[in-house]
């Protein structure tokens, strides 16, 4: 199945990316994104601003008609809503805040558990009835294990790297010879490069970590952290912040940049893409020459059945074999609590055969495809690839010609291979134009689509249609959780 079009079109959401010139109103959480409805008619909806981050708007309450005309009033009081729902300190402050704390007797490192706050000692009797607990150095050094991991699925779920998937990320990219690794919402990894350049038994690393937790600044300096949306590419700290980032992505005297990301599940490929491209444009304007056609290097970490969406958008990755596993997730993680396979990949526009799977893990390396994989992942001579992407052995149908999940059985109703008690005979309809019907291509290829933007337009001028009893468009205390139903379909596409 065609992930791209069942993540997009089966529930009518496009995502318009910025255009050149024009500015997007802004909620607590930066710029807002720009989504159209499409119709199962093909007609276009009326295009809206709602939150790049929030995937509910229980979290984030904005939503915005593109074409509404906002009053002065409710322009100043979404400014200071916004203003209200920023961190109760600046970037500066914190890293203020923090050389006093470091500075502090042990026994007077205290962090209060209900703020997520290292306390000074003038302020504890503001906290005296709150949970505070005693700071460890070690603790220090670590915070995420000392901060709450942030667990709303729909809008900032934070599952963070076991040690096993942190030390093969580091040791990969040190043997590959980074000495910059960009920490785009990987707090573990960023932990880790510290660490091991505090144990001075290595060429040291620098490290800068990008991520919308802002409470990570309690720790970092500013050369270290700065406050970032990877959905909307905005930096909270402004042209302070890009400076730092820009900064860090300028090679000199051979260091090499590189890139780790990896984005909430629930997030929306198409934007993640744009702002990592977005990034990509800036390392290559500050490299020399030679660089000017170079993609700057990457990983991005996300589960298997997103393949066909990112290759679209980023053609030059390629996705690896590699699972990586988190200690908080209920699902992607290895043993009893977990699954067998974590079905969490790497993506990379680095060289597949550079990036050395551990043997003791079980891969290994197939001389035909140049690249390491799965042990269960065998090479099918006819397909001439090694065709597993969820970590079990798949199998060859001779009627597709293609390598299939183990668990599917060729149907000759639907002229392909599905699941055996998949609904028989509605799998054709499903495979066509969202736009049109037709069987012959996908709606981004719709020659319709045109049009049936210029009728929807031409629609909205007349009056428009009455949208109040869109499933998109209820107040949202009747609105249900499209995040609930991604998750549904994510689910059914790695069975």
């Amino acid at each position: 199945m065609d992930v791209t079009e069942t993540y997009d079109d089966s529930f009518g959401i496009e995502v318009i990316l910025p255009e050149g010139g024009k500015t997007a109103p802004c909620c607590p959480h930066g710029p807002t994104l720009l989504f159209e409805k499409v119709s199962k008619g093909g007609e276009k909806g009326r295009r809206f601003y709602a939150c790049s981050a929030c995937r509910d708007r229980k979290d984030c309450s904005f939503f915005q008609w593109e074409d509404d005309k906002v009053s002065e009033a409710r322009l100043l009081a979404r400014e200071a809503e916004n203003r209200s729902k920023r961190p109760p300190f600046s970037q500066q402050e914190y890293c203020t805040r923090f050389r006093k704390f470091a500075s502090l007797p042990l026994d007077e490192k205290k962090f209060c558990q209900d703020c997520q706050l290292l306390l000074l000692p003038r302020e504890r009797d503001a906290h005296s009835s709150h949970r505070c607990t005693a700071v460890t150095a070690s603790q220090l050094r670590r915070p995420s294990v000392l901060l709450r991991p942030l667990d709303n699925k729909k809008s900032n779920a934070q599952y963070l790297f076991t040690d096993r998937s942190s030390h093969f990320l580091l040791d990969t990219l040190a043997g590959l010879g980074y000495t910059k690794v960009l920490c785009v919402g990987t707090p573990r990894l960023q932990e880790l490069i510290k660490l091991r350049n505090l144990a001075n038994k290595h060429e040291p690393m620098k490290s800068l970590l990008l991520d919308i937790d802002f409470r990570y600044a309690q720790f970092y300096s500013q050369d270290e952290f700065c406050h970032y949306n990877m959905f909307n590419h905005h930096f909270f700290g402004g042209e302070a912040s890009s400076a730092v980032v820009q900064a860090f992505l300028r090679e000199c005297d051979g260091e090499k940049v590189v890139m780790v990301a990896d984005p909430p599940f629930g997030g929306l490929v198409k934007p993640l893409a744009n702002s990592f491209s977005l990034i990509s444009q800036t390392w290559r304007k500050l490299q020399s020459s030679d660089s000017s056609n170079a993609d700057m290097p990457m990983m991005w970490i996300f589960p298997y059945f997103f393949e066909p969406r990112i290759l679209e958008c980023l053609s030059s990755f390629t996705m690896l074999d590699y699972q990586v596993d988190y200690d908080n997730h209920p699902l992607y993680k290895h043993g009893k609590a977990g699954r067998k396979q974590s079905p969490v990949r790497l993506f990379t526009n680095i060289c597949p055969r550079d990036v050395v799977l551990p043997k003791d893990e079980g891969y290994r390396f197939c001389s035909v495809c140049q690249r390491y994989v799965w042990s269960l992942n065998k090479h099918c001579a006819k397909c001439n690839v090694c065709p597993s992407k969820d970590g079990r052995e798949w199998k060859h149908c001779s009627t597709c010609e293609k390598c299939v999940k183990p668990s599917w059985k060729h149907c000759q109703t639907c002229g392909r291979c599905a699941l055996p008690d998949h609904p028989c005979g509605q799998g054709k309809g499903k495979e066509g134009c969202f736009n049109c019907g037709s069987l012959q291509h996908k709606r981004k290829a719709c020659p319709l689509k045109d049009t049936h933007r210029s009728r929807h337009r031409s629609n909205a001028k007349s009056g428009g249609k009455n949208l109040s009893q869109h499933p998109l468009y209820k107040p949202k205390a009747k609105r249900k959780s499209g995040a609930a139903r991604r998750a549904k379909k994510m689910a059914a596409q790695a069975v």
